[in-house]
């Protein structure tokens, strides 16, 4: 059987970031866990503002079709979500946007959310960890026809998580991300 592989996408782009710093510990575990893990940067993806316009007169960017033909070469994937406003980033609403507009020979457009599993996660400073940007990520996944798994990881005072060594101290948090990775690998092996 071919070997699981599972792409963990941070949704920031931001120095220092706290979900860029959950992504990472996320794909450590995945890869314990018996994953091969790939962690990408939306930066590599640049992507205009989506518009029907743009993408009527020019198509769909070729970095849009990259980033699906990424995701299409994973079986699972976890993205970790920072929260503004409440909700989900404007970086990875876009992505998700331009991405769910991709159509190659022989598929529906969207296919690749409905291929395979995807988990969320967030972390932020304050007490609720995301909860409400990871709750907008799900609809927006579901949206999409996207099967997302139950376990997620809603990471609270992010800031203060982490040993000395970049571990997560404290075991609710590390439970949960067993859990939420266990969980991601499960789904997706039983959908290779």
């Amino acid at each position: 059987m071919a070997a699981l592989k599972i792409l963990v996408i941070p949704g920031s782009l931001r120095t220092g970031s706290l979900n860029a710093k959950l992504a990472a510990v996320a794909a450590h575990r995945l890869a314990q866990d018996g994953a091969e893990v790939t962690r990408l940067s939306l930066a590599d993806f640049s992507l205009p503002i989506y518009d029907g316009d743009l993408q009527t007169r020019s198509g769909v960017p070729k970095s849009a079709v990259d980033l699906k033909r990424m995701i299409g070469s994973h079986h699972g994937v976890l993205i970790v979500t920072p929260e503004y406003n409440a909700s989900v980033p404007p970086l990875l609403k876009n992505a998700i946007d331009w991405v769910s507009r991709v159509q190659d020979t022989h598929e529906a457009r969207g296919q690749v959310f409905r291929s395979r599993a995807f988990a969320i996660a967030g972390a932020s400073r304050g007490r609720l960890g995301g909860a409400r940007a990871i709750a907008a990520l799900r609809l927006i996944l579901t949206a999409c026809q996207a099967l997302v798994i139950p376990n997620q990881l809603a990471l609270a005072h992010a800031d203060e998580a982490y040993d000395d060594m970049e571990r997560l101290r404290h075991p609710p948090d590390l439970e949960a991300l067993g859990a939420m990775s266990r969980q991601l690998i499960d789904v997706s092996q039983r959908l290779m």
